[in-house]
């Protein structure tokens, strides 16, 4: 900006005695906040209408000092336009463009009054300079919340929002025209997420209020960014202002003035985030890490129970991707002696919406069997399928978690049987995992109730215990009598039908599916599944079983072989065979004698006689 001369700026503000230099005597002082300026009336009152206003309307009229305590950005603005007034050269720069608009405003520094004013002046490089760029849009909009409420007066706040927003779908659409450009790369690239940039506009976004970064965030959606863009958005964002809100040890600061200021911090962040969170779905962007943060935090902070529920929902429609530490969610009431460790009821209420989510997804498989049962995208039966595959793990995760959770002296035996009885009968293949975790709990807890004991037990199904695990439990000393009697009962049919070749039968199912029995599908977490489900999931183990019966078959053949030559052998190397032998023949040879006496006729003469060779006489009386 060109000007008469020029004075290089202060960082401090410059009194009477000290500028402007001029040799004319100053005949106005203008007073901001603590400061005041000795300058002159004509330069002011040639530029802003509101130093002309307030000069006209003093009733005496050689005042020679005027208050602009509420002009935004305080003495340092008033200087800088002092300056413009004066003739120098200002230079507007992104950090004071919205302190020199909102001031040029206020003192009403438009055309009205002079040409090319500093109103003008600020719009131009707004403009030109910053809604045309998005990180330049973002470090303006941060300035103006010191400004408020003129900034939001002069919608200049609504403008650089609408300007953010406008930006990022077009670079959006520009980044998906080079994709384009590129002849579709191959998937393997295409799969792999590209790496965000280090001067990526979305983190700039950290520096705003919370307010202001709701209102950007809605603007964008509104314009159609990506659900994963805006995911990462909401991850940098909560990272930087959820940092140094952590509170580490949560008995120590319990009750605490400290714990409750933290609290209400984390509380004002967090609750706004969840409500910006994109649509739910089991295919969301949302990393499961991410919400599972979110919860620990939401549960610190006492956030609102629609807040926690929302995350509980959201983690249980991606559930097959968490892992343990993700469920490893810690009790707010810990710092007790006789409290857990582990909020389990918030675990239940995840793994239930997981299941309850697949009961539904259950009815619309049975309703595409029914409309083409050849087509292969509705076929279930195979363990590699993708629910199949989200029910196996899921249920790895859950056993991990009760593994994790038993070793919790305090954790009730009630809520760890609930998390036990979660998952239907179908989702494990095997319950060596859910054995081992009983086990721990029982050894952590030895003196919990033997109806209790028992009731945990029950949750484990013996038919599906390995070897290795039934002669562990049958050697356990732990469990009731009635199980390592069940235990020993299964190992026995097993073997059993293992030898007379029926294994498949009992293993795998009747065609009634009576050896499984499937849960109701009216039971809270469970589906309905027929025994296609339940071959499918042990088929793997029905082939190794094969095999092992082979080698049992080939095994006991040989044992025959050899036991019928110790038997040869036997009865012809020991003496007193012979004289038995002779003994044996010798009772043949009556035995045929007596045969062939009653072989005769019984209807020839004495046939009553012949009959028995050793018959009495009968006294004939005379009559």
């Amino acid at each position: 900006m060109s000007g008469k001369r020029s004075l290089r700026s202060s960082s401090s503000i410059r009194h009477a005695t000290e500028w402007p230099i001029s040799d004319v005597a100053s005949d106005l002082v203008i007073e901001v906040g603590s400061s005041s300026f000795a300058l002159h009336k004509f330069p002011l009152v040639s530029r802003s209408g509101k130093i002309r206003k307030l000069l006209l309307e003093a009733k005496d009229s050689k005042t020679s000092r005027v208050n602009l305590s509420t002009i935004p950005g305080g003495p340092e603005a008033f200087e800088l336009t002092a300056k413009f007034c004066y003739g120098i050269n200002v230079e507007i720069t992104l950090s004071n463009v919205a302190m020199l608009r909102c001031a040029s405003h206020y003192l009403e520094m438009t055309e009205e009054f002079a040409d090319r004013n500093l109103e003008t002046r600020t719009e131009t490089y707004l403009k030109e300079t910053v809604f045309s760029n998005i990180s330049n849009s973002i470090s303006v909009l941060h300035r103006c919340e010191s400004l408020l409420p003129l900034s939001e007066e002069i919608n200049l706040v609504s403008r650089l929002i609408n300007a953010i927003a406008s930006n990022a779908c077009k670079e959006q659409l520009t980044s998906g025209l080079l994709k384009l450009d590129h002849n579709y790369p191959s998937k393997t690239a295409l799969n792999i997420e590209p790496e965000t940039p280090s001067d990526w506009w979305g983190k700039s976004l950290s520096v705003l209020n919370l307010d202001i970064f709701q209102r950007v965030l809605s603007a964008v959606k509104s314009k159609g960014l990506k659900q994963d863009m805006i995911s990462k958005i909401l991850i940098n964002y909560a990272h930087n202002s959820l940092q140094g809100l952590v509170i580490r040890d949560h008995h120590l600061v319990k009750g605490s003035s400290l714990n409750l200021e933290l609290q209400k911090k984390q509380r004002v962040i967090v609750e706004p985030i969840v409500s910006l969170l994109p649509t739910q779905s089991r295919k969301s962007p949302v990393p499961m890490v991410f919400l599972s943060s979110l919860l620990k935090t939401a549960i610190t902070a006492s956030a609102s129970t629609s807040c926690r529920s929302d995350l509980e929902r959201r983690m249980g429609l991606q559930l097959d991707q968490a892992i343990l530490e993700d469920i490893l969610i810690p009790s707010i009431t810990r710092g007790s002696s006789h409290s857990s460790m582990y909020d389990t009821d918030s675990v239940v209420r995840i793994f239930s919406i997981f299941l309850n989510l697949d009961e539904d997804d259950d009815d619309d498989d049975n309703d595409c069997h029914l409309r083409d049962e050849s087509e292969t995208m509705c076929d279930f039966d195979n363990p590699g399928s993708p629910k199949q595959s989200a029910i196996l793990k899921v249920s790895k995760l859950l056993d991990n978690y009760l593994a994790e959770v038993a070793l919790d002296s305090n954790l009730m035996p009630s809520k760890f049987i609930a998390l036990a009885e979660l998952l239907p009968d179908h989702a494990r293949a095997v319950s060596d995992a859910l054995y081992r975790a009983v086990d721990i709990y029982l050894k952590v807890h030895p003196n919990i109730k033997d109806s209790e004991r028992y009731r945990l037990c029950k949750t484990i199904d013996c038919q599906k215990l390995s070897q290795e695990a039934c002669s562990h439990a049958a050697q356990n000393e732990r469990l009731p009598v009635q199980m390592a009697v069940q235990v020993l009962y299964f190992e026995q049919i097993r073997l059993r039908n293992a030898m007379n070749g029926s294994h498949n039968q009992f293993f795998f199912g009747s065609s009634n599916g009576s050896q499984f029995p499937l849960r109701s599908s009216s039971g809270a977490g469970s589906g309905a599944i027929s025994p296609r489900d339940n071959y499918a999931s042990v088929r793997r183990e029905n082939r190794e079983l094969k095999l092992e019966v082979a080698r049992m078959r080939m095994r006991l053949t040989d044992l025959e072989k050899d036991h019928v030559s110790m038997k040869q052998e036997l009865v012809k190397s020991h003496p007193a065979n012979k004289l038995f032998k002779s003994f044996t023949k010798k009772l043949c040879k009556l035995n045929v004698l007596f045969r062939m006496n009653s072989l005769k006729p019984f209807g020839t003469k004495n046939s009553s006689e012949n009959r028995f060779p050793f018959q009495k006489r009968r006294r004939h009386s005379i009559s």
